[in-house]
């Protein structure tokens, strides 16, 4: 494993943000949904997630999830993706999303 500096992991704009909505995401090569997030006052970003297995779309909405916001936009066949969603791969490596314990308020940044 490559260690980091300190400045290296300050770089890293980890915030939380507020599903807004789910969305169906059918023309994802592998199951997918389409999130809306509002990161306070870096604004509403939209990106996917392989979240299928552990989630449905009637229950994302409300959920405070860990995402990067300082990621280049990255093109998802005719979908932006606008940011990072962060989570960690179960024993058969499907994702459960990062989340926080406590409500924060959206934007704050993981110190």
């Amino acid at each position: 494993m490559e260690q980091i500096t300190w400045g290296d992991f300050e770089k890293v704009e980890l915030r939380v943000g507020t599903i807004l909505e789910a969305f169906e995401f059918p023309e994802a090569r592998r199951p997918a949904y389409k999130l809306k997030v509002d990161f306070g006052e870096y604004g509403i970003k939209m990106s996917s997630a392989q979240i299928t297995k552990h989630y449905t779309l009637e229950e994302l909405p409300g959920k405070q999830i860990v995402g990067v916001i300082n990621f280049p936009k990255k093109q998802i066949g005719k979908f932006m993706s606008e940011f990072l969603v962060t989570g960690f791969a179960d024993e058969n490596g499907d994702i459960v999303l990062t989340t926080v314990e406590r409500k924060v308020p959206n934007g704050s940044k993981l110190v």
